[in-house]
């Protein structure tokens, strides 16, 4: 009997279940179809381990987002449980127990969640089929063997994450109806929520307060940019000045939104033609007298698509810097990398004394660069097996280059002979966001031979340079906004000193496309200078970093040559004869092992960024929707009255439209201006890797995201339309 009740009553109130419905099924979509990456990933993809790694951290975010969702949920249940509350009233009149109307009310939400379940699920299964070739475009591959497939572990998190939902709204719904007396529930109806209508003088004074707080948040953080960007040891003082930025700006956004309808009243007021045309004056009083419930929500939604928008935005933009990147900065089929010790490691007793006690070898200044092709002999491969045999590059690789950078610092000096910061000052330009405590800051730029930088050149089938006597060259690839300084001083003709000796530029801007001396997903040249091979000698600089790179010899297998690199082996230390250490292993990279990374660091960046969101995008537009049919539910009454004094529905509904509107433009365009403030310094940062371009996927996925939201904007509009016209309908009948 309770079951068909609450079956009747789900079927009758359908109009009341639709946004909950609604919502709820594309969360469940969303949740499974993003949860089987794992599935797709070893579709389309062949790396060891990524599809587990992927699988965990999508599970991972679905739970937080899955408790923003139930948090959603229970919001849009208390529109519900507020049009209803005299039908509950009823029931306990009638004779029924507030158990029995509880458990009526259990399977109402069963039903709706069952519902719900069932409907996202099957959308979610041909979703996630398509979203497999998705899949293969983010991660740039190719499907390997397409088959349907449904996966138990993600319909799991999915019905777990429903299940919770249903829970907590479940204990909502019963609390409202044991707690409430059966008076309070018939009166429902009658009863409005207190508002306070402020004086609007007041209002516009908070929301010129709230406009300055947020205009000087902006300034804030265009000026400090993020904590990123500070020296280790301003890093907590710069935190806390973040921490302040986005203090004022949420405040700031909630007195502006506060004292917004206020205001507007005002103005409008004083332009007394258009305040007295139409409903505009009953417009605004409605808008007006909502303050208080709906300033904070606002300002709360606001932020929240400040978050999904710049996600979106911003991560997916890094992906394309990335894709740009790695472009430039793969070299060759294989690269590797040994670093020396410095200068500055020397005459320090404590860490000799910890290598020491940690059975390290001694340390000395290396007087000359180790053969990389050599010492790599010194890895073995599958040691202490049958199989065990010393790692020999050379029988792999056909053309190789190894070329070294020096130390900026002379031995003994801690001051650098020529450093980003010294630059920058000599071409009156500030130092990039996020470079403020960069190597080429505080040891410098590094320095090269002309003859090494020719023959790197020569392995790149690039023409060779010639520097003279007392010329030099910039090289570097780690993006535009240190490239802008480096191509101002060489433009220019800044001259530097290199220990008396003065040399000036011969070219006016930086080779980016022969400035990488290592594969890398991005930029890992922050600055080298090319100088004549005498300057190198004569100052006695200290060997920094050796790089060497080369590539397979035509004819060979992938297993013969990727494969072999990739084999299990040991590194081990590099040790001189006498006993001593002068360098450690750096990194090693082949060119496919650099662009798998890059894609499924891309793939992964773009999932993470569309799925925030889209769910956090539809959570503010079911809020708002959810939000405004409650409202315009209270104000039915009000509308009936203008219908019996003559007021046309025509007019009545373009009054609520223009509301609605308001309240679903106004967060979106305030979310958008604290993204795109954002943005600028998000920009400023990922340029020192590459230009960030956003547009694109960016704008097409934004564009999906805006669809989304205008969707619902349409739902609360025909909603409340029929809401409206029931409340007209009953005057009639009247």
């Amino acid at each position: 009997m309770l079951f068909k009740l609450a079956w009747g009553n789900v079927r009758r109130t359908g109009k009341d279940y639709l946004v909950y419905l609604l919502t709820l099924t594309l969360a469940v979509t969303v949740f499974y179809a993003f949860n089987t990456i794992s599935v797709q990933a070893d579709i389309v993809l062949e790396e060891e381990g990524l599809p587990e790694l992927l699988g965990t951290i999508m599970s991972g975010l679905t739970t937080f987002l899955a408790v923003v969702m139930g948090f959603l949920m229970v919001y849009a249940n208390n529109f519900i449980m507020k049009r209803r509350k005299k039908e509950f009233g009823l029931y306990q009149v009638l004779g029924m127990s507030r158990g029995q109307v509880s458990r009526v009310m259990a399977l109402e939400t069963a039903i709706a969640s069952g519902a719900a379940l069932v409907l996202g699920i099957v959308l979610g299964v041909a979703f996630s089929q398509f979203m497999t070739f998705f899949t293969a475009s983010l991660f740039k591959t190719q499907i390997r063997d397409f088959h349907f497939f449904f996966s138990i572990p993600a319909l799991l998190i999915t019905v777990g994450c429903l299940v919770a939902i249903f829970f907590v709204t479940l204990l909502f719904n019963l609390g409202v109806v044991r707690r409430a007396k059966v008076i309070d529930l018939m009166s429902a109806n009658r009863k409005n929520e207190a508002v306070k209508t402020r004086n609007p003088i007041l209002s516009a004074v908070i929301f010129i307060v709230g406009a300055v707080m947020i205009g000087v948040a902006y300034y804030r953080l265009l000026r400090d940019g993020l904590p990123i960007d500070a020296a280790p040891s301003e890093y907590d003082a710069a935190f806390v000045q973040f921490a302040t930025t986005t203090g004022i700006v949420v405040v700031g956004t909630i007195l502006f939104f506060f004292g917004f309808s206020g205001f507007l009243l005002k103005a409008l007021q004083g332009a007394r033609g258009l305040y007295w045309r139409g409903l505009n004056m009953f417009t605004m009083r409605q808008l007006s007298a909502k303050v208080n419930t709906v300033s904070f929500s606002m300002a709360i939604i606001s932020m929240i698509l400040f978050l999904a928008i710049t996600s979106v935005t911003g991560g997916m933009s890094i992906a394309n810097v990335m894709n740009t990147s790695v472009e430039r900065s793969t070299i060759a089929d294989y690269s590797r990398a040994v670093m020396y010790y410095g200068p500055d490691m020397f005459n320090d007793p404590q860490l000799e004394a910890d290598r020491a006690q940690e059975g390290y070898a001694p340390i000395k200044l290396a007087s000359e660069p180790l053969n990389i092709l050599k010492i790599s002999e010194n890895n073995i491969i599958d040691a202490g097996t049958a199989n065990e045999e010393p790692f020999d590059l050379a029988h792999i690789l056909g053309k190789y280059e190894q070329v070294e950078v020096y130390d900026s610092r002379r031995m003994g000096e801690e001051v650098p002979l020529v450093s980003l910061n010294g630059l920058a000052d000599a071409v009156n330009m500030p130092l990039p966001k996020g470079t403020a405590s960069s190597n080429a800051n505080m040891m410098g730029l590094q320095v090269m031979k002309e003859s090494d930088y020719n023959r790197y050149l020569a392995f790149r089938g690039m023409d060779r340079v010639d520097l003279g006597r007392d010329g030099y060259l910039i090289a570097s690839d780690l993006g535009e906004s240190v490239g802008k300084i480096y191509d101002a001083a060489l433009h220019d003709g800044v001259e530097i000193d290199m220990g008396g000796n003065v040399l000036h530029p011969v070219s006016d801007h930086v080779d980016e496309a022969a400035s990488s001396f290592f594969n890398a997903s991005m930029g890992s040249n922050s600055g080298t200078v090319i100088v004549p091979d005498r300057i190198v000698d004569e100052l006695g600089l200290p060997l920094y970093t050796s790089y060497f790179m080369g590539n397979y010899k035509e004819g060979l297998s992938y297993e013969e040559t990727e494969g072999y690199v990739r084999r299990e082996r040991t590194w081990g230390s590099i040790t001189n004869a006498d006993g001593t250490e002068s360098a450690i292993w750096g990194m090693e990279a082949t060119r496919l092992q650099t662009y798998e990374s890059t894609n499924s660091m891309n793939g992964l960046i773009s999932y993470l960024a569309i799925y925030i969101g889209f769910v956090l995008v539809v959570a503010c537009a079911a809020i708002l929707t959810i939000q405004q049919l409650s409202g315009v539910a209270d104000s039915s009454k009000n509308c009936r009255i203008l219908s019996e004094l003559g007021t046309s529905r025509h007019e009545i509904m373009r009054s609520v439209l223009v509301q609605q509107a308001i309240f679903f433009v106004f967060p979106l365009v305030m979310g958008v201006a604290h993204s795109l403030v954002a943005l600028q310094v998000v920009i400023e940062i990922v340029a020192l890797f590459g230009g960030m371009s956003i547009g694109g996927t960016v704008g097409m996925t934004c564009s999906i995201f805006l669809l989304c939201y205008g969707g619902y904007f349409l739902v609360t509009y025909l909603m409340s339309k029929g809401i409206v016209s029931d409340a007209i309908r009953v005057r009639h009948a009247h």
